[in-house]
């Protein structure tokens, strides 16, 4: 394949664009390994790149799409050869250097992992960096000393994509799921999920004492602000929240009593730059503790020209669960 089909991000006179666009191989930045990409996956970070409503892009013109899989074309590393699946979620791939929205991709080795045994590489990207993320911060709570057994694990943004598998996981390893929405339409496909009650995200974000009864062994907040504000709140002595999103906002107006009354934890969750062991050990995680029955209910799969109309949608809030793209349809 040496002219390859790609989604393009440009900024002219200060407006932002993404089209479809035929390319060469010469458009590649450099790697040493070269991947056909067969999925990527839509995430709220790539609506914000693909609309130019974030400051995700750093240099133009840029080929969006925080994740892919694909398989090896060629290698002049080591560890790859012709032929092998792969999974790249993260290191400022989509935002830097060129991504996931593409037919070809020319990447460090280091960045790559291998198609975790017993998933396909559509599943793969139904699972992507939003599945990666959330089995980072069930891990998180597990080191923190989460057990299955006591008090309820609350997940915000649960229709989402980190939180839908969130919501997936822990239900499937033991926890009691409380799932928190602001979409009354999505509760039934919640508890399809493993959730054992919905509650409207409103719950969460009034304004209440600096303390309130302890209701949460833990929580995967995938929202931010008042949402986690909220969580932190009712977190009960020793347990922990682990924080992965902004969609709620950045701002985070709580005071330091959870903390040193309770002895809650806050543990913040980076899926971009974890380190390799640490990213291995997650999708491996992911291989057996996330169940495909649910993952299929999580995931519908779109073709590359549908991104542009589904990346607003996904930052409206419209947006169930996983899209998987298509970058060959």
């Amino acid at each position: 394949m040496e002219s390859f089909r790609a989604l393009v991000v440009e900024e002219k006179d200060g407006r932002h664009q993404a089209s479809l666009r035929e390319m060469g191989r010469d458009a590649l930045p450099e790697g040493d390994v070269l991947v056909s990409v067969s999925y990527s996956s839509l995430n709220y970070k790539d609506g914000l790149a693909v609309t130019g409503k974030g400051k995700v892009i750093r240099s133009y013109p840029m080929a969006p799409g925080i994740d892919l899989a694909g398989t090896v074309i060629e290698s002049k590393a080591a560890g790859f050869r012709a032929g092998d699946s792969v999974v790249l979620t993260g290191y400022g791939v989509g935002e830097r250097h060129w991504g996931g929205y593409a037919q070809l991709a020319r990447v460090k080795p280091e960045w790559l992992v291998p198609l975790p045994e017993g998933l396909d590489l559509k599943q793969a990207m139904g699972i992507g960096t939003a599945g990666f993320t959330a089995m980072l911060c069930v891990m998180a709570l597990e080191e923190r000393g989460l057990k299955p057994g006591g008090r309820e694990v609350a997940v915000t943004g649960a229709a989402g994509g980190v939180g839908s598998v969130a919501v997936a996981i822990l239900a499937k390893l033991g926890y009691r799921v409380a799932a928190f929405t602001g979409r009354e339409e999505t509760h039934d496909f919640l508890k399809r999920l493993g959730a054992e009650r919905v509650e409207h995200r409103s719950a969460l974000t009034g304004q209440g004492k600096p303390l309130e009864t302890e209701r949460w062994a833990g929580a995967v907040d995938t929202v931010g602000g008042d949402t986690l504000a909220g969580l932190l709140r009712a977190t009960q002595y020793l347990g922990a929240v682990a924080a992965c999103g902004l969609a709620g906002g950045t701002a985070l107006n709580t005071t330091v009593l959870p903390f040193i009354l309770r002895g809650v934890a806050l543990l913040g969750v980076d899926s971009v730059m974890c380190p390799h062991p640490r990213r291995l050990e997650a999708w491996r995680r992911l291989a057996q503790d996330l169940p495909i029955e649910a993952l299929d209910r999580i995931m519908q799969v779109a073709p590359l020209g549908e991104v542009p109309a589904l990346s607003e949608q996904i930052l409206k809030g419209q947006i169930r669960g996983r899209v998987v793209v298509d970058v060959n349809a």
